[in-house]
């Protein structure tokens, strides 16, 4: 096959972020098939261009990968200037010539971390009579109904569920992250036929696991956005309790990566006097793992919300996974990878009593306990979230539509 993928975020091994659609291209090359990403130039983890002055677009090959970058608009917070960066890149994408991505593709896959994108990725294949696939990421507009807090009788939203009723219809097929979508999008006019469930993954052969070496301070590590929905307040509201506990002599919490919430939160650790609470700039995705083999624990925060009623497949949950060291996770959801593996502590969202305690309880288990727990949930790793497993299921899919 030959497949154009449309996915305005894609993340690539040196920058940090999710690399699920690099990692599942190289498993498409692997096995025969040809592989064109289309993606922007302005890299939304980082908030950085990656063009040159006066550059309009950048073709480039990696892995074999043919990735096209297209010059969108920057922006520093989600707001107005985000909003044109996005239309921006669904103009461009609407508009690409045939030369540019090499041809005819057999297959066009619209990915919808936003849906003006997905949308304009299945106008192109559609006026070529090209069959498309959508994969949904985020749930729009249902995200900024549940944690944006949008009336669902606003002007946007009731504009985005439009655009959703339409790619439901349109698409061949639909490829979900969240395990209990298909009866959302049912909701909305989808055939439950065509959807099919292929989750975030790791690349096991960049992962090898080491087992955990003891340090003078129980270490806990956050690698991952510093975003609204990552609800690291609640970290930094656990790590006061700790304080008063007496255990800041005793942790030390490193928050790695980046975001519009980054600044704030720096500012309440140090207001707040957790000194133990290290802010880090994010890691390359290939340097990573590397920093992950020094957590004696990880954490993972949510906002409580009903949006996880039908899923949660962030990135990092899966590095840690691989990573081989406890979870702590912050979740209401049916769908908990870490109650399932047996991998780590569920406790409530925004319940900073609760997360601190189950710190306390990690960092006072035995050695022995917290090593069962890091080798559970890096066999679940390979037997659930491998991307040679992933990468079959997702090839299974486009191979169905093609034929």
């Amino acid at each position: 096959m030959r497949v154009l993928l449309v996915n305005q975020y894609v993340g690539t091994p040196d920058t940090a972020g999710g690399t699920r659609h690099y990692s599942l291209a190289r498993q498409l090359i692997r096995r025969g098939h040809e592989v064109t990403m289309v993606t922007a130039s302005f890299s939304h983890m980082l908030r950085q261009e990656r063009l040159g002055a006066g550059q309009r677009l950048l073709k480039q090959v990696r892995d074999g990968i043919h990735l096209i970058w297209l010059r969108t608009p920057g922006y520093d917070r989600n707001g107005p200037r985000r909003f044109v960066n996005m239309l921006a890149f669904a103009r461009q994408v609407g508009r690409l010539p045939d030369d540019l991505v090499g041809g005819r593709p057999d297959v066009v896959v619209g990915s919808s971390p936003q849906p003006f994108a997905a949308l304009a990725a299945e106008g192109w294949a559609r006026t070529r009579g090209i069959p498309f696939v959508l994969e949904v990421r985020d749930l729009w507009p249902q995200t900024l109904v549940d944690l944006g807090q949008m009336s669902p009788a606003h002007p946007v939203v009731l504009a985005l569920t439009a655009v959703e009723r339409t790619l439901y219809r349109r698409a061949r097929r639909i490829i979900s992250l969240l395990s209990g979508a298909g009866e959302h999008m049912a909701a909305k006019g989808a055939d439950p036929a065509k959807v099919t469930w292929i989750p975030n993954g790791v690349d096991l052969d960049v992962v090898p696991y080491r087992p955990p070496e003891p340090g003078p301070r129980f270490t806990i590590i956050y690698a991952g956005a510093h975003g609204l929905s990552n609800n690291l307040d609640s970290v930094i509201a656990a790590a006061c309790r700790l304080r008063d506990l007496g255990w800041a002599d005793r942790l030390c919490i490193r928050l790695i990566g980046d975001g519009p919430e980054k600044p704030r939160l720096r500012e309440r650790a140090a207001r707040e006097g957790v000194s133990f609470v290290q802010f880090e700039p994010p890691v390359p995705k290939e340097q990573i793992f590397g920093v992950l083999q020094e957590a004696d624990a990880f954490v993972i925060a949510t906002q409580n919300t009903d949006l996880y009623r039908w899923g949660y497949s962030p990135n990092k949950l899966f590095d840690y996974l691989a990573a081989g060291r406890p979870i702590i996770c912050a979740l209401r959801s049916p769908y908990d990878a870490v109650t399932e593996a047996g991998a780590g502590l569920t406790v409530p969202p925004d319940d900073p009593e609760a997360m601190a305690a189950a710190i306390i309880r990690l960092a006072e288990a035995p050695p022995e306990v917290r090593r069962a727990m890091g080798e559970r949930g890096r066999a679940y790793a390979e037997a659930h979230h491998s991307f040679g497993v992933l990468g079959e299921r997702f090839e299974r899919v486009l191979m169905e539509v093609v034929s």
